[in-house]
């Protein structure tokens, strides 16, 4: 029996399959709304029957979006366009999360389709960008502006409104971003964060603002709604953030209520992924991205703590995914580029993998006709 599309229960609400869709950001919300556009591309996999479809990177407030033309979900209209999407997702019987985020000196960009630079700042459409230290995040970047302590007290709760807004929605899930050189992460690092108050110098110090918006977002949803973690789970520059420091982290998040650590890795400045050694340390000098580069840092995370662990990267076979969550590597496993490429990757797994020989997995709409081409196909081998 196949173990990827085995369920999971987290909490109140049960997976039917392991498979996630990773927050995917589009660049084409309007003011922060959903338009029909994300309509069209989220309810495509959750007909493609992925287990958790996640919505892209939704910033808490307008300045902690990527670029102008980010999703947001910080006043009541946001909501409620994204209700139907998540109306859609969960009638096909697979779950809907959100990924809740802040870009922090990563903000106010173009989109990657069109540079990905910061605008320049007689844009209309940019703002100044915010960090733990005014540090730019890389050669022509700004300089951000410094966060006070009231400032980040603010963003705690900017964090626990979008994250009751996200229940109004209807998500069943909520992810928190700490990942890719993003705010939180930016907090997390020596690289970004040069602070010498609270919210800085050693590692507790470093974590504190992690902790605090985990602590009052846990306790804003509830007991019941699972709460996902996404990390990087290495920084890959000498002197920075570190897997063991990962370790350290994660073990605080599953005190605060934290359930599944979503394990990526980079991004701090720019710097590229890095693959990892046998040990889970990274191969400095290397960029390769190469099938499941990143599994081990979720398989670290999963036999060292008490939580479960997601595994992303460069995972493109039914086969491959299998035997990662076979083996005990990872509890879930989630796509991005694979599944932009082929929507019905879970459907299609299902198939190479004998989990679904019937097509039940199938839309019904899908299923009548998708078993009546396979019977057809039989016949003419």
């Amino acid at each position: 029996m196949s173990k990827l599309f085995s369920p999971l229960t987290i909490r109140g609400i049960t997976l039917p399959n392991r498979i996630v869709v990773s927050p995917l950001c589009m660049y084409s919300g309007i003011d922060g709304l959903a338009q029909p556009f994300h309509f069209a591309h989220l309810s495509t996999f959750a007909r493609g029957k992925a287990g958790l479809v996640f919505t892209e990177a939704t910033a808490v407030n307008p300045e902690g979006r990527i670029t102008p033309q980010c999703l947001g979900l910080w006043n009541d209209a946001q909501v409620r366009a994204f209700k139907p999407i998540v109306d859609f997702i969960r009638s096909m019987g697979v779950v809907a999360g959100i990924q809740l985020a802040h870009a922090g000196r990563k903000g106010s960009t173009a989109p990657p389709f069109f540079g990905a630079k910061p605008l320049p700042v007689d844009d209309p459409s940019a703002w100044s960008t915010v960090a733990p230290s005014a540090i730019p995040v890389g050669p022509g970047f700004p300089d951000p502006d410094a966060l006070s302590t009231d400032d980040i007290h603010a963003i705690v709760q900017d964090f626990v409104a979008a994250s009751r807004r996200a229940i109004e929605s209807g998500f069943q899930v909520i992810e928190l971003h700490g990942a890719h050189g993003y705010l939180m992460h930016s907090f997390l690092s020596p690289i970004a964060n040069k602070r010498t108050d609270e919210y800085g110098g050693d590692l507790a110090g470093r974590m504190r603002f992690a902790l605090d918006v985990c602590k009052s977002v846990r306790e804003a949803v509830g007991n019941d709604m699972p709460l996902f973690f996404r990390i990087s789970a290495v920084d890959g520059v000498e002197a920075g953030w570190s897997l063991d420091d990962s370790v350290a982290l994660s073990n605080e998040l599953a005190a605060l209520g934290i359930d599944v650590v979503d394990c990526s890795s980079g991004g701090i400045s720019g710097a590229p992924r890095f693959r990892v050694a046998d040990d889970g340390k990274p191969l400095q000098g290397s960029s390769a991205r190469t099938p499941g580069f990143q599994v081990p840092y979720a398989e670290k995370i999963k036999r060292t703590t008490d939580l479960k662990s997601m595994a992303v990267g460069v995972i493109i076979d039914p086969e491959q995914a299998e035997s990662i969550i076979s083996e005990g590597q990872a509890d879930l496993v989630a796509l991005g580029r694979e599944i932009m490429y082929n929507p019905f990757w879970p459907l299609h797994a299902a198939q190479a993998l004998n989990a679904d020989p019937n097509f039940d997995l199938w839309p019904p709409q899908y299923k009548w006709a998708v078993d009546r081409r396979e019977q057809i196909r039989k016949l003419n081998r």
